[in-house]
């Protein structure tokens, strides 16, 4: 009868003790090494040290200890194979049946800011995903655990069947393949980096499993929601949901450009979006007075939104935004007088994200069909622009408030964008149109008596004069665009005929 053998090396030990139990107590022999050998051997249970196997000694500080034919062997070899198993008496190697190991913490070490590159490297597992994908590769006779979810349904199993049925075994190889590729991936990215490999010749990333969503754009698309194994502050994916219902695939969209775009200001914003654009955008001196300024951006638009704030949302805030129908708000916190007043919405959901400070650094990811674009993301600021004034009147203090406010804002709006702005907030958003001055009109008309006095921002260039002329006939005073159309000439002449002040800062801002 062959013996039953179960190796067991882990990192994370959640729930160990008792799978090892419960194995033990059906005659498996448990092998082990290391620290989860000396944790067995505390809790009682009886262990066979890899050494033992193998009569070989652990070296090299413990990097060579499972790689030898006495483990891989009994890993790799196939039951119903006659060669196979003469093969492992003849050599004295007896089969494992089952495997349970996780990898040492690689993600957890990078993860610190203090951790070295050497603590880095000594945290790259070798025998462990070695053991993982042997034991994966060979299902069919051996039952590989990765995961401590998984223990209690094995343990099931094999008191109930004496064995691991093929499906889960199948099912958890697949897990095993997911679990090193991810893991694998990490450290790929972490020396890429180290490496300073802008653009290397394979691309590996690795997301994990946040929430299954109850369906995509549509009700008929299925989607869920993955996260970076290592949260970037400030981020949708790091946010803490403190009230109402589940996200949807549009909300997080939403949330995600509602927190881009609130990031751009350092004094108190409030950011209102629809559809991934924003209907409304205020500064203030508190969150209030930046709420009620976006609110009067567009008070229509807002209506089924997402709030974004820099600051806290406090019960002056919260007895306004419980005035209207909101999907969701987000904050860095809110007070406890607010959450009362907040809550009374029961599916009025709440999130909670930090504002450190942080930029946003990791690239663009897009999916195309066969394929994947790759960006650095768009974090050229103001204070990076190389700005002119071709014009012959320059901007008032007044109009440059309201042209950096409108040129932070057209950033985040759907190309072709242009965006109408005060020194406090937005008065008139045109977004993702096909020409510029359609986008123009839609956010002159939008502003109405507003516009008046407004400056305008602009994502690209004005190929023609038509759209300083609108401006102008509407009322507004400032223009900031990136300049650089063969035409230029003619958007200068336009503006000094209507004495229009016209801000160049060299940088487009499509977003497509």
């Amino acid at each position: 009868m062959v013996q039953k053998r179960a190796l067991i090396s882990v990192s994370n030990k959640k729930g160990i003790v008792e799978f090892a139990t419960g194995l033990s107590e059906l005659g498996y022999e448990v092998i082990s090494t290391g620290g989860t050998k000396r944790a067995l051997e505390e809790a009682g249970i009886p262990v066979t040290g890899v050494s033992d196997i193998t009569g070989f000694p652990e070296i090299l500080d413990g990097r060579v200890k499972t790689l030898n034919p006495k483990i891989h062997g009994g890993l790799l070899a196939k039951l119903d194979d006659p060669t196979h198993m003469l093969q492992l008496e003849e050599h004295g190697i007896e089969p494992i049946a089952v495997v349970c190991v996780n990898l040492y913490p690689f993600k957890e070490t990078i993860s610190r800011q203090e951790a070295s590159v050497e603590e880095a490297i000594e945290n790259i597992d070798i025998g462990g995903p070695s053991m993982l994908r042997a034991a994966a590769k060979n299902h069919q006779d051996v039952a590989v655990v990765t995961d401590p979810l998984d223990y209690e349904e094995v343990l099931r199993q094999l008191k109930e069947a004496g064995k691991v049925d093929g499906e889960t075994k199948r099912r958890l190889a697949a897990k095993v393949f997911r679990h090193t590729a991810a893991y694998d991936a990490m450290i790929a990215t972490y020396l890429t980096e180290l490496a300073g490999e802008e653009f290397p010749e394979c691309l590996t990333v690795t997301y994990e499993l946040k929430d299954r969503l109850r369906y995509g754009e549509n009700p008929h698309q299925h989607a869920a929601f993955y996260k970076k194994p290592i949260e970037e502050g400030g981020s949708i994916a790091g946010a803490i949901q403190l009230h109402g219902k589940e996200l949807s695939y549009n909300n997080i969209n939403d949330a995600n450009a509602a927190l881009q775009l609130v990031r751009e200001f350092s004094e108190p914003a409030a950011i209102a979006v629809k559809h991934m654009n924003p209907c409304g955008v205020g500064t203030g001196e508190t969150a209030l007075d930046a709420f009620l300024q976006a609110y009067e951006a567009d008070s229509v638009s807002i209506f089924g939104g997402i709030v974004a704030f820099n600051r806290e949302v406090d019960v002056r805030t919260a007895e306004k935004l419980h005035e209207i129908f909101l999907e969701i708000i987000i904050a860095p916190s809110f007070s406890e007088e607010a959450l009362a007043v907040l809550q009374k919405k029961k599916n009025l959901r709440l999130l909670t994200v930090s504002h450190r400070g942080e930029k946003i650094t990791g690239r663009n990811l897009v999916s195309v069909e066969g394929g994947l674009l790759v960006q650095d993301p768009d974090l050229y600021s103001f204070e990076d622009a190389t700005i002119t004034v071709p014009t012959k009147r320059q901007p008032t203090e007044e109009e440059w408030n309201a042209l950096k406010l409108g040129w932070k804002v057209v950033k985040h709006v759907k190309s072709n964008a242009i965006v109408l702005a005060n020194g406090h907030r937005t008065v008139g958003v045109g977004a993702g149109q096909m020409n510029r001055i359609g986008a123009a009109k839609i956010a002159i008309e939008q502003a109405g008596e507003q516009a008046a006095g407004a400056a305008m921002a602009s994502d690209a260039f004005f190929p023609m004069d038509d759209t300083v002329e609108a401006a102008a006939r509407a009322g507004i005073t400032a223009i900031i665009q990136p300049g650089g159309s063969i035409r230029d000439e003619d958007s200068i002449k336009k503006a000094d005929e209507f004495g229009i002040a016209m801000v160049f800062t060299g940088v487009r801002h499509f977003k497509h």
